[in-house]
């Protein structure tokens, strides 16, 4: 899996009041506890790529009684998460944990774009489910969008819905949700990603200083922005759906015996 590790410093800052992450979290939260068994079927939760621990704080409590896991790659990451979560945390590669059949939940949020091989690290998801576990993930939407930011994250594809859902249904899952969301936000973020780059001298601001930018938001420029997303994130944790927006969420079904 393709992540720069020096990232988790900023994150761990950030995450807490930056309008994309709590946006995130909350419709993560809503879609989780919309389609999660009623609390006594309830057993082991997983987060692949729990990074800092952001989501695995609002998968303890929307998944509650069961118990939650998370998994990273990087210890550098978990060692921010062991702040902020009661969960146990292994860090290993997923591909390589001889993880078995036994959880009733997987979440993978802006992950599986990190990886070559997307359909097979799918697969290795669907036997860790129990028959009728569910997968939950997020990934950045739109190819059209592909600019700097996904170069300097790392990414090796941003999804269309349609190819999304293909992918879960090669690996033998059943879709049973999805929509995109960050719809309000897709014309600035395609102005600000798609227009050419200015020519700069030597020296000049990096991908990774324009990153940077995106992520320390002002805190005036934060609140107009999470106030312009409330509307689509009321819809969208009542159950609704969107046909276009930066980003995808997606629940899939393992078929139960």
């Amino acid at each position: 899996m393709s992540f720069d590790a020096t990232y988790f410093v900023e994150l761990q800052e950030i995450e807490d009041h930056h309008f994309w992450f709590r946006a995130r979290n909350r419709l993560i939260q809503a879609v989780v506890g919309r389609f999660a068994p009623p609390p006594e079927a309830r057993g082991l939760a997983l987060e692949i790529g729990c990074g800092t621990g952001n989501v695995l704080r609002v998968l303890e409590r929307v998944y509650s009684p069961g118990r939650v896991v998370g998994l990273d790659l990087w210890p550098e990451a978990l060692h921010h998460a062991r702040r902020r979560t009661s969960s146990a945390l292994v860090c290993g590669d997923v591909n390589r944990l001889p993880l078995r059949a036994g959880f009733g939940l997987v979440g993978a949020f802006d992950v599986i774009e990190h990886v070559p091989d997307d359909e097979g690290l799918l697969r290795h998801l669907w036997r860790c489910l129990v028959p009728g576990g569910l997968v939950c993930l997020t990934v950045p939407a739109g190819p059209s969008l592909w600019s700097y930011f996904d170069d300097e994250a790392r990414h090796c594809r941003r999804y269309r819905e349609a190819d999304l859902h293909a992918v879960l249904e090669r690996c033998r899952f059943e879709v049973v949700h999805s929509t995109h969301f960050m719809a309000t936000l897709l014309p600035l973020v395609w102005l600000h990603r798609r227009a050419p780059a200015a020519p700069v001298p030597a020296g000049a601001e990096r991908p990774r200083d324009r990153v940077q930018r995106e992520l320390r938001l002002g805190r005036l420029l934060n609140r107009a922005l999470e106030a312009v997303l409330a509307p689509e994130l009321a819809l969208l944790t009542r159950g609704g759906s969107l046909p276009f927006g930066t980003s995808l969420i997606a629940v899939a079904r393992k078929p139960g015996d």
